[in-house]
């Protein structure tokens, strides 16, 4: 497998003030193409500045990060924006869905800054809703569709422009215990049967356990990056 990630020395430093505030204190890390990985730690370690800085939303203060071997770190603005809609898929903990429209048009949209066709735009959308289990909800809007089918499109959302990787942020926070687990499922299934990279921040340690790979967090510094030695047994998902 190749490398898809890795960062070198990463610092991160925000002022607030006259007071320097190290989020991220030299992190070196490299994450293959097809990993499934939780980024763990307590609220002030760094995971979210981490994964800030993987999904181009933020830059380090020093440091390098490749993204498929191309230093993305210090690249533009513009750059950035063209990364985030072609080469990265987010969710989000709150969903981040259209409320006025379907669960179709909400995994349409990305798609729409990238030229897609309306004939194109749909099949895509189709394809990444079937994909999540959705494939008979998608003239549904959110107020139609419980919490974890609003996340199952949020997930066909950041497929569908087929990125090399889906950064999940705290993607179960916001549902029950039952749900999680069928998101995590789903996550699961998609990193073993479809090959898909996937990093998910959680403070969880349940959640975490999904993955193949548990990096721990602690004072900005990475404290503990273990591996299973085989990918976890996929749980149940429904749909």
């Amino acid at each position: 497998m190749s490398e898809l990630i890795r960062v070198e020395n990463l610092h991160k430093i925000y002022h607030m003030g006259d007071v320097e505030v190290p989020a991220l204190r030299g992190i070196d890390l490299a994450i293959t193409r097809g990993e499934f990985v939780a980024v763990m730690g307590s609220s002030g370690s760094g995971k979210s500045t981490f994964m800030n800085i993987l999904g181009c939303l933020d830059r380090p203060t020093q440091g390098k990060y490749l993204l498929e071997g191309d230093e993305v770190g210090s690249l533009s603005a513009d750059e950035w924006a063209y990364i985030r809609n072609k080469r990265i898929g987010f969710v989000f903990q709150g969903f981040n869905l259209l409320s006025r429209t379907t669960a179709l048009e909400n995994v349409e949209l990305p798609m729409m800054y990238n030229g897609f066709h309306g004939k194109e735009r749909h099949q895509r959308a189709v394809e990444a809703l079937n994909l999540v289990g959705l494939g008979q909800r998608l003239d549904h809007t959110p107020n139609r569709l419980s919490g974890g089918q609003q996340q199952r499109v949020a997930i066909a959302r950041a497929l569908v422009n087929r990125p090399s990787l889906i950064l999940a942020d705290e993607p179960t926070g916001n549902l029950d215990s039952t749900t999680s687990g069928e998101i995590m499922a789903l996550f699961q299934k998609l990193n073993l049967e479809q090959g898909i990279t996937i990093i998910l921040v959680t403070h969880e340690a349940d959640i975490a356990a999904h993955a193949h790979r548990q990096i721990l967090f602690k004072d900005g510094l990475v404290i503990s990056d273990k591996a299973k030695e085989q990918a976890p047994e996929t749980i149940k998902c429904n749909g």
